[in-house]
């Protein structure tokens, strides 16, 4: 045969064939459950729910110890060098605050072991009772770490508080669970402070130390009826005076999680040890090649679970934490001094965790680097990107071997560079991820997303897609602690029947599937059940399907879903997801009002898009914000998002009509956001009330 012509149909053969033997691997299995009827899956590795991979460990605390026994020396906690502070001011005058760091300093395994026997020997010292609740009420740094471990030595329930939360939220937490003991940040210090006289049980508060800041907390003393000390005092008490270990046992609780939730005052959720640990020992199967040589950078809010698990699953597997902030984690991040590196160039990680809104921003940063230069910086990408788009869809004619590592020599090495350079997997969770941001980031950074679904309510436990799984918009097969079943919701449409995939109610069971909500048993019942052979399930109100090799996609959630005058029904996630794309768009709140046929939004705008748009149009604005009053400038934003909703093929009943363009972002500052950056809708609708009505008037 001519070697031209195989030459020609041997590429197109490979691909067939890769693409056939890929799309026959079965990642989830059926599996004969209990509890209500329905469509049951399980993980194809593990015929029963994973408990611990660790023989004799059934709690974290144990787990934490035998890891500083197996990596002792090995740097576990790091924590950047403060250099310097200054204020910076912009051309409309307002003042903002930029830090010099220097490098990370890092704690071993072993010496952070001993911080953490001393600082559970202090807290006892210090009068805390061993009935008695502690809470943390800080952002995420080393000293939570070791405060959460010196609690569990001593088995005291922890209490985790957003460092976010407003004052309703955190009196409503605090005194719930008859907190006597808070650890907390020196700014968090002086929001407890302000509620001093709404606290009912509150008796010591322990501040931890920051470099930077005045160390002074004499006026808080005086403030209120507590006693106040700080970690580095509490840690040298319990040196001097150690205290022996109370370790706790698998079914006692840990954590007392109090989640940011989009609706009303938050909920508590209770976490026993042996949750926790069924989620940990899960991942640990997942994430290829996971072990002490591993860098992660820890930046997302510890009282998150997200965050909690995956820095629990760091230590099972000996690798280094170093910390960071949002704010400071790369070079041209807004608290970073020009000039100076952000946390991710100095720490160099090999794993990340994050949610889709940073993504999401990283994606448009991106993008507008590329056009701003233009010319043949952004031809290069254009063709590096749908070279690279081609090899990852499995076809043998993208870019793959030399060609792969010419793309990235020219072109992606720069985008790396961003988080350092040397990430290898990055784990997406806490809300849907776009399929173009998943592509995009997978692309750029020569990384997989793992896309994980679960919980607070499952310990994050859920779904897990895999590393060799390139596909988009899917949250993976249930985790080897789990199994997902899918139970008819006939009000929605939704049946486990339905062709060609099965479609319902997500219900997650297994060990990581946590007791239910502190205090509040009407709504434990209302989502937990026990079925008859001792399997705990959580209703989640998501709705999904399951593909044919097992793994799940969310495609609706029950409470989102609003039926409009005329009968239709609209789901405001599933919308938001599709429209965010959008390179005009921050954030975006779809609303559906069930007494008009149509549906409207507010969008709170990308700024630089925007304006740079309208320069080019020649349109004159003297800010941001009369830039979104401009009719021009409501038509090229409603242009983009009729757009986005047709290329994920949206009805035309679920493409906003009307919008609202809005200059300030959403934070979870401004309460209009959870910490995992996910809408409070009521939140939303309430502060935007008059906007709302003027779109439907």
């Amino acid at each position: 045969m001519n070697p031209y012509i195989v030459g020609a149909f041997l590429p197109i053969l490979l691909s067939l064939i890769f693409q056939k033997t890929k799309s026959r691997k079965k990642r989830g299995l059926p599996v004969d459950v209990g509890g209500e009827p329905g469509y049951a899956l399980r993980n194809y590795r593990f015929d029963a729910p994973v408990e611990s991979l660790w023989e004799g460990v059934t709690t974290i605390s144990e787990l934490f110890e035998q890891s500083c026994k197996k990596f002792p020396n090995k740097p576990l906690f790091g924590t950047r060098k403060f250099i310097s502070k200054e204020s910076e001011k912009s051309h409309d005058g307002r003042s903002f605050e930029k830090f010099h760091l220097g490098d990370y300093e890092w704690l071993s395994y072993v010496q952070a072991f001993d911080t953490i026997c001393n600082f559970a020997s202090g807290l006892i010292q210090l009068g805390h009772k061993k009935e008695e609740r502690v809470a943390i009420f800080a952002d995420t740094r080393a000293q939570w770490q070791i405060a959460l471990q010196g609690c569990f030595r001593q088995n005291l329930t922890v209490v985790t508080i957003y460092a976010s939360l407003g004052e309703e939220a955190l009196c409503h937490s605090l005194n719930e669970t008859e907190v006597t003991t808070v650890i907390c940040g020196q700014k968090e210090l002086k929001k407890l402070i302000d509620i001093s006289g709404q606290l009912d049980t509150v008796k010591r508060v322990i501040w931890i130390n920051e470099e930077g800041i005045s160390n002074d907390t004499s006026q808080f003393q005086k403030a209120a009826s507590w006693t106040v000390s700080s970690f580095v005092e509490v840690e040298k008490l319990g040196k001097e005076n150690p205290v022996e270990a109370n370790l706790p046992l698998s079914a006692d609780v840990a954590v007392i999680m109090y989640t940011s939730g989009s609706t009303g005052l938050p909920k508590g959720v209770m976490m026993s040890h042996e949750n926790v640990l069924a989620t940990v020992a899960a991942v640990m199967t997942i994430v290829p090649g996971l072990g002490s040589k591993d860098v992660y950078l820890a930046y997302l809010p510890l009282a998150h679970i997200l965050e909690l698990a995956a820095e629990s699953v760091m230590i099972a597997a000996g690798a280094s934490i170093g910390y960071g902030s949002p704010l400071t984690l790369t070079d041209t991040s807004n608290k970073i001094k020009k000039g100076t590196k952000g946390d991710a160039s100095v720490l160099g990680p090999t794993l990340m965790t994050a949610v889709p809104a940073i993504l999401d921003r990283i994606r448009d940063g991106v993008r507008k680097n590329v056009n701003a230069k233009g010319g043949l910086a952004k031809k290069l990408f254009d063709v590096g990107y749908s070279r690279r788009f081609a090899a990852i869809n499995g076809s043998w004619f993208g870019a793959w071997g030399l060609e792969k590592l010419l793309w990235d020599f020219l072109v992606f090495s720069k985008v790396r560079a961003v988080l350092g350079g040397d990430v290898r997997f990055l784990l997406s969770g806490g809300a849907p991820l776009s399929g173009d941001t998943q592509r995009f980031i997978n692309i750029c950074l020569g990384a997989p997303i793992g896309q994980g679904y679960g919980l607070t309510e499952t310990c994050a436990g859920g779904t897990f897609s895999e590393y060799d799984d390139p596909s988009v918009g899917r949250v993976g097969p249930p985790l080897p602690c789990s199994f997902v079943k899918l139970i008819d919701w006939p009000e929605g449409g939704y049946l486990t029947t339905d062709s060609p995939m099965p479609r319902g109610e997500i219900v997650i069971g297994g060990p990581n599937v946590t007791p239910g909500y502190f205090k509040n048993e009407e709504k434990t019942k209302e989502v937990y059940k026990l079925d008859e052979r001792g399997m705990r399930w959580f209703y989640t109100g998501d709705i999904g399907r399951f593909h044919p090799d097992g793994c799940l996609e969310i495609i609706d959630r029950k409470k989102d879903i609003v039926k409009l005058q005329h009968g239709e029904y609209v789901s405001l996630g599933k919308v938001e997801t599709a429209l965010i794309v959008s390179p005009y768009v921050e954030n975006i709140m779809l609303h559906a009002d069930p007494f008009h046929s149509y549906c409207v939004a507010l969008v709170t705008v990308a700024s630089h898009a925007l304006e740079s748009w309208a320069q080019k149009q020649g349109i004159t604005f003297s800010n941001l914000s009369d830039l979104c009053q401009k009719e021009e400038a409501v038509k090229e934003v409603h242009a983009s998002l009729v757009k986005a909703a047709r290329e994920s093929r949206l009805e035309k009943f679920e493409i906003p009509s009307r919008i609202k363009l809005l200059p300030e972002p959403w934070t979870p500052e401004s309460g209009l956001v959870t910490a995992a950056l996910k809408l409070k809708r009521e939140a939303l609708r309430k502060v935007f009330t008059e906007e709302l009505s003027k779109l439907y008037a």
